[in-house]
């Protein structure tokens, strides 16, 4: 986590001027709501009407009736400055942000969040986007950003599927190009990244690719997504013992050689391409004996083929040795073999 932004003002002090105007209960509505006091928790509605013998939408009256009475004072005015801060401490977060990452960004401790949420409620400048299906909660102070990363995002959360995953700076760049006139200041990776966050739909392993969230690919549940991952990030058909190893070094997680080997088996991602071998099936594997890989290349080529050809195309598939397919190719029941030395799948 990066750390807090440091602030030019007193929390405790400017909120303490800015309750003067109301009377006690007010301050107390209002304190006990944004959790202003010394333990710093949030009260509800309920909790409050209790202590007062008064409904939770006379609360919610006295709450609302108090926000704009100090809207209207003159200490509000006079410490318009703060406001001013907290603006521009949004605005370097790229002018819309996630309500708990800027919070934690600005405080370590919850009661100075809980001033600062206060502020945000408070001030004209901000504009609260509630919390819904598609995106966490989150402030502005710029409509016309705020418009233009949620078109951007939602464009996303549609374009993706949900076995894909990008790679960060990939998905970043596709992301802006999404976004017209968006300034400079927020085109850094950094910025664009905390937009990303915003989502509740998109997110990243622990790899740093981004997908869907509800994938297993990215919301990653076991030894076979773990698996996935590792073969995936090599590039190539690993042994089930090579994956166990790498499982506990790239993700800490310990994982039992057969315990991989079994989740290999089972899961369809997966293809057997030699002893112990797997492969990714959406590089093109095909699943089954080397016999059914034969007969594919024969049936996809769509001509004969000699021995030298087809054991070219299954190795692309399978790690077999030259004399496998030679010897597979030998049984008539599923291959004819004519008298130019070529091969075909015996109708």
């Amino acid at each position: 986590m990066a750390p807090a932004k440091k602030i030019n003002f007193q929390p405790k002090k400017t909120t303490k001027k800015l309750l003067n105007p109301l009377n006690q209960r007010a301050r107390e509505v209002i304190s006990g709501r944004f959790g202003l006091g010394e333990a710093g928790e949030k009260k509800t509605l309920e909790s409050i009407g209790r202590k007062y013998g008064i409904t939770r939408e006379r609360v919610r009256q006295i709450e609302n009736f108090a926000l704009k009475l100090i809207k209207k004072s003159e200490e509000y005015i006079q410490e318009q400055p703060v406001f001013d801060e907290v603006k521009s401490l949004m605005k370097d977060f790229g002018g819309v942000v996630h309500e708990e990452d800027f919070l934690t960004h600005i405080a370590k401790d919850k009661i100075t969040q809980n001033h600062i949420h206060f502020y945000m409620v408070l001030g004209d400048e901000f504009t609260e986007f509630k919390e819904d299906e598609s995106f966490n909660k989150r402030w502005s102070v710029d409509e016309m950003v705020a418009e233009s990363v949620h078109n951007a995002l939602s464009k996303l959360h549609t374009d993706i599927t949900e076995e894909e995953m990008v790679a960060q700076d990939i998905l970043l760049s596709q992301f802006l190009s999404q976004m017209d006139g968006l300034h400079d200041a927020y085109k850094s990776k950094e910025v664009l990244r905390k937009y990303l966050e915003l989502s509740k739909i998109l997110g990243a392993n622990q790899l740093g690719e981004w997908g869907l969230k509800s994938s297993p690919n990215i919301k990653t549940r076991g030894i076979k997504d773990f698996a996935y991952l590792v073969i995936r990030k090599s590039g190539r058909p690993m042994h089930f013992r090579e994956v166990s190893k790498e499982i506990l070094t790239q993700f800490k997680r310990k994982a039992h050689t057969a315990t991989t080997h079994n989740e290999l088996i089972r899961d369809p991602r997966f293809v057997l391409v030699g002893r112990g071998i797997y492969a990714i099936r959406e590089w093109g594997h095909q699943g089954g004996v080397v016999r059914d890989v034969i007969k594919s290349v024969l049936e996809k080529n769509g001509k004969p083929m000699n021995k030298v050809e087809i054991t070219t195309e299954v190795q692309k598939q399978r790690i077999v040795k030259d004399n496998t397919v030679l010897v597979n190719l030998q049984n008539p029941t599923y291959f004819v073999k004519h008298s130019d030395g070529t091969y075909t799948v015996k109708k």
